[in-house]
């Protein structure tokens, strides 16, 4: 199993949520909201939602995710949080002070950019830089008919929304392209706290490997078997340009019904396990080895109450992966 060395490297300083999440050959545990289990149908019922995501804050893990799911598709058979996720982030940045707030990942071809952009840069400013946006193609071909939007050409569109968001973040932009031109005579506000919305592909995005490594600030990717998920986080750094002095980070999702036999074996899930607590630390201990920088948990299909579940994850996984400036 190759073994990444990232000593050589750091990653890109950007805002507070991305620098307390990412760093080189350490990783990180964050969740998928909503924080409850609801595998008995698509749609979560959110009882407790903030009550839940504060208390994953108080825990110690370091990140928060919320979707994008605008349509609840049968064929894709979870509805996520429910709520829009800027209006969310909105929220949750005012009830919540240090955790990171992602969104996992936002569809750029069915929002217009200069919505978007507005939107994660009032986010990143009302949680004090807290936001940290994954970006994504969309896979659910359902929801561009309803938003009178062509499916097929979403790869040019992915592309050109990242660069009408990047240009956004300038002061009083002079720009072109499919979505609007803007002259340099008015401007797109508020900005970025860091100058910058740090942005992570997700997947390839419909894209050549080397555009996401070279344009965006770290990769999303599902789980895969531990060579695999090896070989993926390699070829991803190896499409990194060179010059720069900085790699670019990795996470994942993963899925876990979280046992209370600590030494319970691994059985699996959609995307993850049905897992011991011992288990679940080497696992996360062998993705950390081979580069991967953060995990997001999620409970969908957890068995027993979430507050147990994080409180029991906050006693004994997270002394293992800590998070960055975390005090109980």
């Amino acid at each position: 199993m190759p073994e990444l060395n990232e000593s050589a490297n750091s990653f890109a300083r950007i805002n507070r949520g991305y620098n307390q999440v990412f760093e080189p050959n350490r990783l990180s545990v964050g969740l998928v909201a909503p924080l409850e289990s609801y595998s008995s149908g698509p749609v979560p019922s959110m009882v407790r939602h903030l009550e839940h995501i504060q208390l994953a804050e108080k825990s110690g893990f370091s990140a928060v995710w919320l979707r994008d799911i605008p349509f609840n598709v049968p064929s894709f058979g979870d509805a996520g949080q429910v709520f829009d996720p800027f209006v969310y982030l909105g929220f949750l940045a005012g009830q919540t002070e240090r955790v990171a707030l992602g969104v996992a990942s936002l569809i750029l071809p069915l929002r217009h950019p200069a919505h978007i952009a507005k939107a994660a840069a009032s986010v990143d400013q009302l949680s004090g830089g807290r936001l940290i946006m994954g970006i994504a193609s969309g896979d659910r071909s359902d929801e561009y008919p309803a938003l009178n939007e062509n499916y097929e050409n979403r790869s040019e569109r992915f592309r050109n929304s990242f660069e009408y968001i990047q240009e956004m973040a300038q002061n009083k932009p002079a720009f072109e392209n499919s979505y609007g031109k803007i002259s340099g005579e008015i401007d797109l506000l508020p900005k970025p706290t860091a100058g910058k919305i740090p942005m992570l592909i997700t997947g390839a995005s419909q894209q050549i490997p080397q555009w996401g490594a070279r344009h965006t600030d770290g990769l999303i990717t599902y789980p895969r078997n531990i060579n695999e998920q090896a070989a993926a986080v390699s070829s991803w750094r190896e499409n990194i340009p060179g010059g720069t002095g900085f790699s670019k980070p990795v996470m994942q999702s993963l899925y876990i019904d979280l046992l209370a036999t600590p030494d319970a074996p691994p059985q699996p899930i959609h995307l993850g396990f049905r897992v011991g607590m011992k288990f679940l630390k080497a696992y996360l201990k062998s993705l950390e080895k081979i580069g991967v920088n953060h995990v997001a948990l999620n409970l969908r299909f957890n068995q027993v109450d979430t507050e147990k579940t994080l409180l029991y994850l906050a006693e004994d996984l997270l002394p293992e992966f800590p998070a960055k400036g975390h005090k109980s």
